[in-house]
Order: structure tokens, then sequence, then C-alpha cells
């Protein structure tokens, strides 16, 4: 499943299903940058269990503000529409596959 751009309008109806990796991120942003191709290789290799999506931050405030998002990147991990983790800062592979195979 392809990586999906996601806006205030549809977070919502994107996000309410199955287990979902929300990643909100800004184009200035260094680390957000860097974690792209970490994403990446997660959707090749879990794409078929989760969705990611990724939300920019400076064009969609307020779902950022709704999830109380301070820092970013910050990686939310939602089931059926809840967060149920959530990880700010770049993570390697290993550490974000860990932490979505706890809620799959």
């Amino acid at each position: 499943m392809a990586i999906v751009n996601v806006t205030d309008q549809n977070f919502s109806s994107e996000t309410n299903q199955g287990v979902v990796l929300a990643d909100f991120w800004a184009p200035w942003c260094g680390p957000c940058k860097m974690i792209a191709p970490v994403l990446e290789e997660l959707d090749s290799d879990m794409g078929d269990k989760v969705k990611i999506v990724k939300l920019d931050v400076d064009e969609n405030q307020e779902t950022a503000s709704k999830y109380g998002v301070m820092s970013i990147p910050t990686l939310l991990v939602l089931k059926d529409g809840e967060v149920v983790d959530q990880v700010v800062g770049f993570q390697p592979k290993d550490a974000l596959a860990d932490t979505l195979n706890k809620h799959l």
C-alpha cells in the first residue's frame, strides 16, 4: 500500500480503520526528511498490515493541534481511529516496526 498524504479534511476518514501510522511532518524539518525513507521501507515491509499517512503540520494545523503535536516528526499509531502509541523524533526502522507490531 502506498503512503497517503492526508489533510485536516480527510485525516479521520483515512485513519478510522485498522492500524495506521500517522507521520506529522513539515518540509523544512531535517529529521522529518531523514525518516521519510524509513517510512517507505516500512510501507514495503508492512504495507499489507499497516497504513501509513503523512500530514504536513504547516498546512493542517487543526489536526496537529487536536492531537497535541508540539514537536516534529511525531508519529502516532492509531488503531480503529484511537491513538494507541506515540513516537517523537527520528526512529530507526526496527524500532518503528517493534512499535507497530505491538498493535497488530
